[in-house]
């Protein structure tokens, strides 16, 4: 549910579409899969960082819906996201979904997003969309602090994310690094905080925490008490407590709140592409993503991200959004690329 498959099926067909560019750093391009009767030349083809199961879901229904076809090119935030610049007026993209919002200001920078119909943005409020209106949120995610219950009481647990840079949390936390999700979190924390004080948290992260590969695999570390702590998104915990709970038994979730940079919401995003060649039909499915039916399969469905759009309440199991007290970050203004400078300056990339 909260993993996607490896990106290796469609690399023949993409570098064809790509006129031979290759994605960013050597990755393999993006994988391929068909909703509806037809390819990309019937219809329209979506560049896929969400989830795969949740886009398959609002594919399917967009396609019941209206007859459009969909062709899904399923990968990372950020390799999809240097795969469309790279691209340029030449990709075959047509809309590009995200599970975090870096990479669509990434693209968004480049010049390369057509403005979102106005009937569109009018569905999602404006805090879960850029000021630019060069895309729309479509999804959200809460960050929390994953503790294991019987190392760590509630009442002891830092106050903010920011007090983990302390020595006395040395050893005692994890993260992922490496990946997108946690690297939109740092980009609030460069908004809210400036570089100095974000530069430095970095510096103590590299001392204070352990790396893991993944937020399910941090996770399931706090569960078996490798280490007290984690910083990831809500909706790993939630997704494992509605299968087995095997891997989350042990752990409850710490909501920092107060406007904290650990209270941050990040915001999956949906983009139409100024070069696409059917920009009324990818439109059109931004339209259904973020409208009522759209954001119902995320009220009902299995992934536990926040609706964002046409007032559709949360998962009942959900933590309300207005409840979260969450820091009010410009989507627009997150800057990927300062953040993997100051990570890497830090020793952590």
């Amino acid at each position: 549910m909260l993993k996607r498959k490896p990106a290796l099926a469609g690399l023949a067909l993409l570098a064809s579409a790509a006129l031979g560019l290759s994605a960013c750093s050597g990755s393999p391009a993006p994988s391929g899969s068909a909703a509806g009767n037809g390819g990309s030349g019937d219809g329209i083809t979506v560049y896929n960082a969400q989830h795969e199961s949740l886009t398959k879901e609002w594919v399917d229904e967009f396609t019941k819906e209206t007859g459009i076809k969909v062709t899904l090119r399923n990968g990372d935030d950020s390799e999809l996201s240097n795969q469309i610049i790279q691209e340029g007026a030449a990709s075959p993209a047509d809309v590009f979904l995200t599970e975090n919002s870096p990479a669509m200001t990434q693209v968004e920078n480049a010049g390369l997003f057509a403005d979102i119909d106005k009937a569109t943005q009018d569905q999602v409020p404006a805090n879960f969309r850029p000021s630019t209106g060069k895309w729309t949120g479509i999804a959200a995610r809460s960050t929390v602090l994953a503790y294991n219950k019987d190392k760590v009481k509630e009442a002891d647990l830092p106050k903010s994310l920011m007090d983990l840079s302390q020595p006395a949390w040395k050893g005692r936390w994890a993260a992922s690094p490496s990946g997108a999700d946690f690297q939109a979190i740092v980009s609030a924390m460069l908004e809210l905080k400036g570089e100095s004080a974000t530069l430095d948290w970095l510096k103590a992260m590299k001392d204070n925490s352990k790396a893991y590969k993944g937020n399910s695999t941090a996770m399931k570390a706090v569960n078996a008490g490798e280490v007290d702590m984690a910083v990831i998104y809500h909706y790993y915990w939630f997704g494992d407590q509605a299968k087995t709970g095997e891997n989350s038994k042990n752990v409850a979730l710490h909501y920092f709140k107060n406007q904290d940079p650990g209270a941050f919401v990040s915001i999956s995003g949906g983009g139409v592409l100024k070069s696409s060649k059917h920009s009324a039909q990818a439109q059109e499915f931004l339209k259904f993503v973020t409208g009522k039916k759209g954001q119902q399969i995320l009220q009902t469905g299995s992934s536990f991200e926040y609706p964002v759009g046409s007032e559709v309440a949360a998962n009942k199991e959900l933590v309300p959004l207005k409840d979260l007290q969450a820091p009010d970050v410009d989507a627009a203004k997150l800057n990927s690329p300062k953040v993997t400078d100051l990570m890497t300056q830090a020793g952590l990339l």
